[in-house]
């Protein structure tokens, strides 16, 4: 009996021990790479036990505002910070902030049309009009024009967009400021803005959840949440005027004019590039590390984990529909790290 007391007592200390050894690194922002986040941290876990990276879910503004309140270690975003956010969190924490892009995803356009089981198409035009409240219609000659044989409904449109602050809602509101000129000048490119149309879901799940459950809805989502749920998304026009699916060779090609020209700072779109096969609704994602890192064991333990990120964690990205950074990227990333201090 006194044994097995002491063994009981034993592996509770062992236990206590091993969590206080435990090194616990909180991190919050995008849903738009939270699959591919969540893959990295759990193997980082499995091969580094002690140390344990927390992330939260909740969007880009979120994960921006908890950087800047010091209430995370490091954030997460699909829209670089501004100047006005980098002034901002250089006054509250006294030192810079880093991008560093991590992998390459695409934002697709999802649909409920119950009458209709084709991928249908969907010209920059027709994305504008729809957004801006337009075209109302599923049989609209914009859409019907790119979708020949394809018979059409004449139902009124549900049009989902997100309801928090986004980096899934900027990248789409870039690559629709491109598009058009008008919806630039009048809507603009950003993570919340005013919408003219439709309903809002929180989160690429809440949008997805929502086009789920109403037919005749459109929404859009980052690429892994549509093949995840199951929901049709449609072919985009890109800026060759040719109708490209969401693919890991299309938002490869958008990344590749972009990764001769990387700036210093990794702040860059990819928004409707230029190539025929690029996808042209593709976006790098970004962790944002503080360039001072007083806590020397979160310092270091967070330097190696971007090191494996760059490296050995690519090759978890194609699994889960990202597409790996190109290697002039991920080589100027990790001569980044060093700035680190």
């Amino acid at each position: 009996m006194k044994r097995m007391a002491l063994s009981v007592l034993l592996t509770v200390c062992l236990t206590v021990v091993a969590i206080a050894q435990t090194l616990a690194i909180n991190a919050a922002g995008a849903t738009f790479p939270y699959p591919i986040y969540s893959k990295w941290f759990d193997v980082y876990h499995s091969q580094h036990g002690s140390i344990q990276i927390n992330y939260q879910s909740i969007g880009s503004g979120g994960g921006i505002r908890q950087l800047i309140a010091g209430t995370v270690d490091f954030g997460a975003s699909d829209v670089p910070m501004n100047d006005d956010q980098m002034k901002d969190f250089q006054s509250k924490n006294g030192c810079g902030v880093l991008h560093f892009p991590t992998v390459i995803g695409a934002v697709v356009p999802i649909y409920n049309v119950p009458k209709v089981s084709a991928d249908l198409k969907f010209s920059q035009k027709a994305l504008v009009g729809i957004y801006q409240g337009s075209i109302t219609r599923w049989n609209d000659p914009e859409i019907a024009n790119a979708n020949p044989g394809v018979s059409l409904p004449k139902d009124d449109m549900v049009v989902v967009h997100r309801s928090d602050g986004s980096g899934t809602s900027f990248i789409w509101t870039d690559f629709l400021s491109k598009a058009s000129s008008d919806w630039k000048n009048k809507v603009g490119a950003g993570a919340s803005i005013n919408w003219p149309v439709g309903l809002g879901g929180k989160g690429n799940e809440g949008v997805a959840g929502l086009i789920k459950q109403t037919p005749d809805s459109i929404g859009y989502v980052e690429l892994i949440y549509a093949l995840q749920n199951q929901i049709p998304f449609g072919l985009v026009q890109n800026a060759d005027g040719k109708f490209i699916k969401a693919s890991l060779e299309g938002v490869t090609a958008a990344a590749a004019s972009a990764a001769k020209s990387m700036p210093d700072d990794f702040r860059v779109s990819i928004t409707n590039a230029p190539g025929a096969t690029a996808y042209p609704i593709a976006s790098f994602t970004w962790l944002l590390i503080p360039e001072t890192i007083k806590d020397g064991a979160k310092r270091d333990a967070i330097k190696d984990f971007l090191k494996w990120m760059l490296t050995d964690g690519q090759q978890y990205n194609e699994a889960l529909s990202y597409a790996k950074l190109p290697k002039p990227v991920g080589d100027k990333e990790l001569k980044t790290i060093s700035k680190i201090q």
